[in-house]
């Protein structure tokens, strides 16, 4: 008798902790496959450090293949469900078409950057979903104070050392405060005698991270602006361009690095699913399961869960939600099967949150408490060192290094601008010339709520295509006077995936057999 096949689609937090709980239940009786389009898992709430030099970026990754025994992990996009056939179309990361058939699907493909409607947005900013994306970042403000070193107009000298973040949630703020330490670490090194660099930081709410507890959101507010960071709350983007930002209030503002921060919607691959959805966000039972499809399960901020605790709504988008309804996912579809404990229904505890604004601040309220400070900032590291399936002494290690030695504050030039641009349905990718990538288009752009749930694991097809630069490309990243770079040659070495020079490969390939099936 044949094992039955579980497809567990993205491997953000709901998908990576459904995949490691299925496994421990069911102990090899089923044949269980992990689609990612990368071989690990992404922890995004380290993800400003990484940007401002204080982790090195594998530290926040923990590997797949190393961690989930039992599962087996292909590599590929999502393009298609069908449901009705009980199979996923995916491309694989050489551009090859191929499918997987399954019993149960599990879809936790998360989340991507939220788009609002704000003329030159989609050509002149960056998120901040993804490793490519923070990567990029440390580089480009690397180079912005650099040449800012060398600039002998004052006011050309000022835009490049002027950052604006939009969105004051928890990711805008963590990257506000960490970026603000790196770029007076890289004034003191290179601009001496030169006014600080200047950091603003955008939101229409009328207080930072408004999500939180009014006393914890002051502390945040009086750490930024104590550091330095100009809070505008009550502001937002009215138009982006190549020289700077026009804001709601009519400031413009003369800048070079625009950093969208503003939320999330559900990825777009939930939309060809065919399913009710909810704001974007495919509608399940408060067992995970899909309505008049039993064998499909979905969590994470691709699913809207109906909230228990507060009957009539949904659980918000956050990377909390995602983790526990990976593990119940698990246990009901182990349970479905027959191999696991009986099912139950998601059912949350507010445990509560922590922002880490940098060196010992932090603002958190671990089951209902507002800590601020340095018994913040150790109540927020221990979190995540707990919270990390992997990594833990590395981490650790990293964060004694940067208390006691100066920061490493190099360039490292892996990522480009136009490798990483706002409007993909795959943060995770950098994009790279002639591959297959499958950024999204602006007919994609919507709604979304904001959150900071798992990351982005699947991609609907279409969008533009990877080769081409996006107009109004960033001076830093091509000719120094402001005029848009030009499309990089297809022979570009960026990183990436890889485009297939062979012969193509049938389309939609068969599931390859697993190699120890045999009872099949």
């Amino acid at each position: 008798m044949s094992r039955p096949r579980v497809v567990i689609v993205g491997a953000g937090f709901a998908g990576y902790r459904a995949a490691r709980t299925l496994a421990r239940l069911t102990r090899g009786r089923a044949r269980i496959t992990l689609l990612n389009p990368t071989d690990y898992f992404l922890y995004l709430p380290l993800l400003p450090q990484v940007a401002a030099g204080i982790l090195e970026a594998r530290r926040v990754t923990v590997s797949l293949p190393g961690t989930l025994r039992g599962v087996r992990l292909v590599l590929g996009e999502a393009t298609g469900v069908d449901l009705d056939r009980r199979t996923v179309h995916y491309r694989d990361p050489e551009d090859g078409a191929g499918a997987v058939g399954y019993d149960r699907l599990v879809l936790a493909v998360g989340s991507v950057n939220k788009l609002l409607p704000v003329p030159g947005v989609a050509e002149h900013a960056h998120g901040f979903r993804g490793l490519p994306e923070a990567l990029y970042l440390r580089d480009h403000v690397t180079r912005q104070v650099e040449l800012a070193a060398t600039e002998a107009d004052p006011e050309a000298r000022a835009a490049r050392c002027t950052f604006v973040v939009v969105g004051a949630g928890y990711t805008g703020t963590e990257v506000a405060a960490h970026m603000r330490m790196l770029t007076d670490h890289l004034a003191r090194r290179d601009l001496p005698g030169v006014a600080r660099p200047r950091w603003i930081l955008l939101d229409v709410a009328p207080r930072v991270l408004p999500e939180m507890d009014e006393r914890l959101s002051r502390t945040a507010g009086r750490v930024l602006r104590a550091r330095g960071v100009e809070v505008r709350t009550g502001t937002s983007v009215k138009e982006a361009t190549p020289d700077g930002v026009l804001l709601s209030d009519g400031d413009f503002v003369a800048s070079r690095t625009l950093v969208w921060c503003v939320g999330v919607r559900p990825d777009p691959l939930i939309e060809a699913v065919g399913q009710p959805l909810e704001r974007g966000r495919l509608i399940v039972d408060p067992y995970l399961q899909v309505p008049g499809r039993t064998e499909v399960f979905a969590c994470g901020d691709a699913a809207a869960v109906p909230d228990l605790e507060r009957p009539g709504e949904f659980t918000p988008m956050t990377a909390q939600h995602a983790w526990r309804q990976g593990r119940v996912a698990g246990e009901n579809v182990a349970a479905s099967l027959g191999l696991g404990r009986r099912r139950r229904a998601y059912r949350h505890r507010d445990l509560g949150f922590a922002v880490d604004l940098g060196g010992v601040r932090a603002a958190a309220n671990p089951f209902g408490v507002p800590l601020s400070g340095p018994p913040a900032g150790a109540v927020t590291r221990g979190y995540h060192l707990a919270a990390l399936p992997g990594n833990r002494l590395r981490v650790a290690a990293d964060w004694l290094l940067d208390a006691v030695l100066p920061r490493q504050s190099v360039q490292l030039g892996l990522v480009r601008s136009w490798s990483v641009p706002l409007d993909t349905a795959s943060p995770e990718l950098a994009r790279v010339p002639g591959a297959a990538g499958r950024s999204g288009g602006s007919g994609r752009d919507g709604g979304g709520h904001d959150g900071s749930g798992g990351g982005s694991a699947a991609s609907a097809p279409g969008g533009g295509s990877a080769a081409s630069a996006p107009a109004g490309s960033r001076p830093a990243d091509g000719p120094a006077d402001g005029r848009p770079a030009p499309a990089p040659p297809d022979d570009h070495p960026a990183p990436g995936p890889v485009r297939r020079t062979g012969p193509a490969r049938p389309a939609d390939r068969p599931d390859p057999p697993d190699p120890a099936e045999g009872d099949s």
